[in-house]
């Protein structure tokens, strides 16, 4: 969601520039209607509703605290802010910037695979770029050129190499949010300039990096919450090529309530009934404060929802405007979240 965040290591300390279009853009009639009457999200009361429930529980967390390895160390600092809480998840991202960044830094998908491996109920959840470049407001037809060639093989050398390298190097069970929040309007590897192409594209990629002998990646199909700039249901590759429902989801826009983010169209309520048709979990690889300020209620809600839902596991965008430890902004929300996570012994298994 950050614009600039991969191009510098200190991007994870910078306000947020750019974002995709905001829960609750307006629509015209004919978009609305065509959203509401998508054949994956069923307007609510035409099906069953499955069971999305769960007893409170634990859920594997973490924070996304900065993306290069300098910032490993940062999680045992947050970790002992918590009452030395049992973070068991770390996050970070390729940058995007050309196709070598996609591949990976050695020295950089090494040292968190390391971390990774020094407990195994950890993991390590890597953002994937689809295309380059994924930061540089790339217009819609070059973005459906690029998806063409993509679907031709030109690209598949570059996820062929970051598989081998994250075998090699003891990340191969790497959970991986394969071009993330495509929903929206940010990033390059987005869905609504040609879903259809975007689609074969994710599954083509999948298909590639699971050839590399050793892996066990598990890969996260993770829009943003709610209506952006496409239903996100009209991205969804298929269930074969899919592990996990992910959701990125920030308090906005202006004015909202925690409700109207469980109860709107695309929104979590959806998500996780949409997980759960599929047997499927969900998660939150980026979540946190935005456009309400220091927001406590939000903090606690969201706790809440992802304790009591089949949750894979969780990580806050831990940097102003968004988080609690490294962002200042936020001490009303900083108590309830450490209150919240504070002492947490982490997940069973």
């Amino acid at each position: 969601m950050r614009l600039g965040r991969l191009t510098l290591a200190a991007a994870a300390l910078l306000l947020m520039t750019t974002a995709s279009v905001p829960s609750g853009t307006p629509l015209s009639q004919t978009e609305r209607h065509a959203a509401l009457s998508s054949d994956a999200v069923r307007p609510r009361g035409t099906a069953p509703r499955p069971a999305v429930q769960r007893a409170p529980h634990e859920v594997p967390f973490g924070a996304f605290v900065g993306s290069w390895n300098d910032y490993i160390p940062n999680i045992a600092r947050m970790a002992s802010w918590l009452n030395n809480a049992n973070m068991q998840v770390g996050h970070t991202y390729l940058a995007g910037n050309g196709w070598q960044d996609v591949e990976g830094e050695p020295v950089v998908l090494g040292l968190w695979s390391q971390w990774r491996q020094a407990d195994p109920a950890r993991r390590l959840v890597l953002g994937v770029p689809m295309l380059v470049p994924n930061e540089a407001n790339v217009p819609d037809t070059e973005v459906a050129g690029l998806l063409a060639r993509g679907n031709k093989g030109e690209f598949d050398q570059h996820f062929l190499r970051l598989a081998r390298k994250l075998v090699a190097l003891g990340g191969g069970d790497t959970v991986l949010t394969l071009g993330w929040e495509m929903n929206g309007t940010t990033y390059t590897s987005r869905c609504r300039p040609d879903p259809s192409a975007w689609k074969t594209y994710w599954r083509r990629i999948v298909g590639v990096m699971r050839s590399v002998p050793g892996q066990h990646f598990t890969f996260d199909f993770t829009p943003t919450r709610g209506l952006d700039a496409i239903p996100w249901t009209r991205c969804y590759p298929g269930d074969d090529v899919v592990d996990i429902l992910g959701m990125d989801s920030y308090d906005m826009p202006a004015g909202a309530t925690f409700d109207d983010y469980v109860r709107e169209p695309y929104g979590l309520q959806d998500q996780v009934e949409f997980a759960a048709r599929r047997g499927k979990p969900v998660s939150y690889p980026e979540w946190g404060l935005f456009h309400n300020g220091d927001n406590p209620e939000y903090v606690r809600r969201m706790v809440e929802w992802m304790r009591t839902h089949d949750t894979a596991y969780q990580t806050v965008t831990d940097y102003c405007p968004h988080g609690f430890w490294q962002c200042k902004d936020n001490p009303k929300s900083a108590e309830v979240y450490r209150q919240l996570m504070s002492g947490s012994t982490g997940a069973a298994g």
